[in-house]
């Protein structure tokens, strides 16, 4: 018995050591990996501004590495204080993929994003990151109090900053009736709140950081239209000294942009606003006949 036990351990030894070897080689792949976004500088740069102008896209074009075909092309326009820039376009027209530029989640293929007139691949990711608020197209809550989810781009927030946020994020209501109102529970990934609520948490988040520039990736589809328009009104007061990025699928969301870029197929077919595209951008038209025509059947 004891032989055949020491056999069988041997057996199982055997069987192991190739499961073994496999992980010690994809350890040693994340140990020797070298990511492709990069600091090339240690130090912070030196944001100086131009006018007013937080951001830059200057004749931007870009290609993902595995592709023949550039994704973006001819991206020419600039995000400033007080303003709204938004951005829409078809699926696939590249509309998330101009946020990941702009936060160097990749890098351009050519000429340069500048934030504050620096080329953000000159300064350090977390200083480009300390002056952007981006609340994402799938909204994601950690795990723990809503105090500290909202506290994660500023944790010396007071809680009246917080509720401020709340309630410009139309959130305010619906935390207040919770039984322990900031101090309640968050599952991973805020799975004990609904869509829309998650939406309306992760907006307030970003504005507790009181960034330069608020990115919001088609943040607003979850919401229904009355809560889209007060929340819209509300932001416009909020971030009055800070450039507001929109990226929407919504007219209705949208309209009231002082610049509206058109997207389709990776290029800009129309920059203007509402009323500009209307007459002179027929893509444009079409999503917003389209559109109307859904509302009047609903």
């Amino acid at each position: 018995m004891f032989a055949l036990f020491y056999l069988m351990m041997a057996q199982m030894v055997i069987l192991t050591l190739p499961r073994a070897l496999e992980c010690c080689e994809r350890i040693r792949s994340v140990l020797d990996f070298s990511p492709t976004i990069a600091d090339n500088v240690d130090s912070p740069a030196n944001l100086n501004g131009n006018a007013g102008e937080v951001l830059q896209f200057e004749r931007v074009a870009f290609r993902f590495a595995d592709a023949d075909e550039y994704t973006l092309r001819k991206l020419n326009f600039a995000c400033r204080c007080g303003q709204t820039t938004a951005i829409i376009g078809g699926t696939g027209s590249g509309k998330s993929t101009v946020a990941s530029l702009m936060l160097r989640f990749n890098y351009v293929t050519e000429v340069r994003v500048l934030l504050n007139g620096v080329d953000i691949r000159r300064m350090p990711q977390w200083q480009l990151r300390d002056n952007i608020a981006y609340v994402q197209q799938r909204a994601w809550l950690f795990s723990g109090t809503i105090a500290e989810n909202l506290r994660f781009g500023n944790e010396n927030a007071t809680d009246e900053e917080l509720w401020r946020a709340l309630e410009v994020a139309q959130a305010a209501d619906f935390v207040k009736k919770l039984p322990e109102g900031l101090n309640s529970f968050v599952a991973q990934g805020g799975t004990n709140f609904s869509g829309g609520q998650k939406k309306r948490l992760s907006i307030a988040r970003a504005l507790v950081k009181k960034p330069q520039l608020y990115i919001f990736d088609d943040s607003f589809s979850a919401l229904d239209f009355k809560t889209d328009a007060a929340l819209r009104h509300a932001l416009a007061y909020e971030t009055q000294d800070a450039a507001v990025v929109i990226i929407a699928q919504r007219v209705s969301t949208i309209r009231h942009a002082e610049q509206i870029i058109v997207l389709n197929e990776g290029e800009p077919v129309g920059i203007g606003t509402h009323e500009e595209l209307m007459e002179n951008c027929s893509v444009y038209r079409e999503i917003y006949k389209s559109q109307t025509k859904e509302e009047d059947e609903e």
